[in-house]
């Protein structure tokens, strides 16, 4: 799975972990990304969407139908 947000467009960052001698290494920083199953009264389905922990939040606030709208419009497969 891939670590990418379907709503929010979340990918990794990257940077360095930093040792107590100050050594650097490179590093990876996933979003929070989870698999979600919703039920959409447009479509009359379930949609599985892999959304970050701020996606859940932005379905949450705004509609899941409003969410798919725009991933639709936006030429996203569901």
């Amino acid at each position: 799975m891939a670590a990418y947000c379907q709503v929010t467009g979340a990918i990794p960052g990257f940077g360095h972990s930093i040792s107590h001698s100050h050594r650097r290494n490179k590093r990876r920083f996933d979003p929070n990304i989870q698999k979600k199953r919703y039920w959409v009264p447009s479509l009359r389905r379930n949609v599985t969407l892999q959304v970050s922990a701020r996606g859940i939040k932005t379905i949450d606030v705004r509609g899941i139908d409003a969410v798919i709208t725009d991933l639709i419009s936006k030429g996203v497969k569901l």
